[in-house]
């Protein structure tokens, strides 16, 4: 019975700040995904990308705001799932974690979203004043960056996920090369020293500053890793991100700004 109920919906249409837009089924059936800790995992991995701009609505179906929903994540009580839609744009749906669920989804996704809902309160607040020297000895200071967006990849050299992902973002400095008002560096807890020796077997493609592990973890305050932010031409975070995916499409709809 509860089943039937979690799919009986099929094809809403709704008015929202994306326009019309009309959306169906969840993709996969939310009781299911939520009886093992690690198809669920795989799933939020590769299809939950809550740093992204996205219809947000709650268990009944009613459209929410972004804050709402990521407000309601952190209580631990939901989990989000993917609607199909008729077109590009993202929809995720507040599902209630059911009784029966395996109790590291709870815990896993409420971190998550605790995080998540940090991140976004960032949005449109003036990054830090900064005023970096790279391993080559150039000189970065929030001064010289005004008017261009930039895109910051927060990191250290024992971080897996982080120098996985090392082929992907430097895919997308190749992708903006020609955008001059576009800038990527990195930040990075490690040594000049370290660094230097780690970057010739792993190849970084952003300007990278050493000996970051205070400025992150202080001014910055990250708790995970890696970390993404960018920067938008006035100076303010437009988006902080945790993964490859989220930022592809954050700076691909950044740069059309």
């Amino acid at each position: 019975m509860k089943k039937s109920f979690y799919i009986a919906i099929f094809f809403t249409i709704t008015s929202t700040a994306f326009g019309q837009v009309e959306y169906g089924k969840p993709e996969i059936d939310p009781i299911t995904i939520q009886k093992n800790f690690n198809s669920w995992l795989d799933y939020q991995n590769k299809n939950i990308f809550l740093s992204t701009d996205f219809i947000a609505l709650d268990s009944s179906l009613k459209e929410i705001s972004k804050d709402d929903f990521l407000n309601q994540l952190t209580s631990g009580e939901y989990i989000p799932i993917k609607l199909t839609t008729t077109n590009s744009l993202i929809c995720y749906q507040l599902y209630k974690i059911l009784p029966s669920s395996d109790t590291s989804i709870k815990a896993s996704l409420t971190a998550l979203a605790i995080e998540e809902y940090e991140h976004y309160k960032m949005e449109g607040t003036p990054f830090p004043e900064f005023n970096f020297k790279d391993l080559n000895g150039n000189t970065i200071t929030t001064e010289s960056l005004k008017g261009k967006i930039v895109v910051i990849k927060c990191w250290f050299i024992h971080c897996a996920p982080c120098i996985k992902e090392f082929p992907a973002v430097n895919k997308l400095v190749t992708q903006y090369k020609s955008r001059k008002d576009i800038v990527f560096i990195s930040l990075s807890e490690d040594t000049a020293k370290q660094l230097q020796l780690f970057l010739i077997k792993k190849s970084l493609l952003f300007s990278t500053i050493p000996n970051m592990k205070k400025y992150m973890n202080e001014t910055l305050h990250l708790s995970g890793f890696p970390t993404h932010f960018i920067l938008n031409k006035k100076g303010q975070i437009a988006k902080v991100l945790m993964n490859y995916e989220s930022l592809e499409l954050a700076l691909k709809k950044e740069s059309q700004l």
